[in-house]
């Protein structure tokens, strides 16, 4: 009994990938290490645990609805066919449950946070599921994605601030660019079949090599407005050097990706991101901390 509890729950949290919460959750708790140090205080450990808990069940409803959702295609799509919907490794009724357990874990985290994170949550919740059907109608599906995964740090700010301020929104701004941008290059492998489909994307739309020139425009405005950031929040030379590494492991993840070579596309998606997210809650967190010390 216990042993198939146990595998089904890894089963559904591959499914959700949920290993890839590593991309916005270290740039929320960023969020909630400027938003203590403008409130002169530390959060309280319930406070960190219901931000916590409202992503995990953000990300997990997203996502869920998201596979249900796009079922049939990944059905349809070589690279996607073995995923575990339409593999049948997980039932359409398994991903509703999980979907609906993760939104309910979002709006009660909400309600223990604050008046406001309990209004936004089903803003955020409604975001979620029009990304999921964004790319049936517009090639702009990755800035709606990057939008969604902007909300974490904003939600997070307003989590322990309840109001909204500059320094977070600046800061989702440069998260919705750097997710956009990789979200382009992880299309690149599906530009074929999207035409195929009629699906929208910028690499259906514009092509490989138009489409990864605008992946580094959008991954250059990240760098402009982190750098901005600092004069908002404002942070020290630290963070600036923080900055600097990212723009660099942006550039590197450049280099790996080709219009006729994606090869290494899984690298420069899943290893490169992980770096660019932990590096700058890292170094923010040092550089606030130097501060108040």
């Amino acid at each position: 009994m216990i042993s198939s509890v146990y595998q089904k729950t890894r089963t559904l949290l591959e499914m959700i990938r949920f290993s890839h919460t590593i991309f916005a959750f270290p740039f929320a708790l960023m969020a909630v290490v400027l938003a203590s140090r403008m409130a002169g205080t530390l959060p309280s450990a319930g406070q960190l645990v219901w931000i916590c808990l409202a992503l995990v069940g953000a990300r997990t409803g997203g996502m869920a609805c998201n596979r249900l959702i796009d079922a049939r295609i990944d059905a349809a799509n070589p690279r996607t066919a073995d995923r575990h919907l339409p593999a049948g490794r997980v039932s359409s009724r398994e991903a509703m449950l999980l979907a609906v357990a993760g939104f309910a874990l979002l709006l009660i985290a909400a309600w223990r946070l604050n008046p406001l994170c309990l209004t936004l949550a089903p803003v955020a919740i409604g975001l979620l599921l029009f990304y999921s059907y964004s790319k049936r109608f517009t090639a702009l599906s990755h800035l709606v994605l990057g939008l969604c995964l902007a909300a974490a740090p904003v939600g997070a700010w307003i989590a322990l601030r309840g109001s909204f301020e500059w320094p977070p929104l600046i800061l989702g701004l440069a998260v919705l660019c750097w997710v956009a941008g990789f979200d382009i290059f992880y299309s690149l492998q599906d530009e074929e079949f999207d035409r195929s489909q009629g699906l929208h994307s910028i690499p259906a739309r514009l092509g490989a090599k138009r489409a990864i020139a605008l992946a580094k425009l959008l991954h250059g405005l990240m760098i402009m407005l982190l750098a901005f950031l600092a004069v908002t929040a404002p942070l020290g030379n630290l963070y600036l050097g923080g900055v600097l590494l990212v723009a660099g492991l942006l550039v590197y993840e450049h280099r790996l990706v080709r219009a006729d070579d994606l090869s290494r596309l899984n690298t420069a998606f899943f290893t490169m991101n992980g770096y660019v997210s932990l590096c700058m809650f890292g170094f923010t967190l040092v550089d606030v901390a130097l501060s108040w010390s």
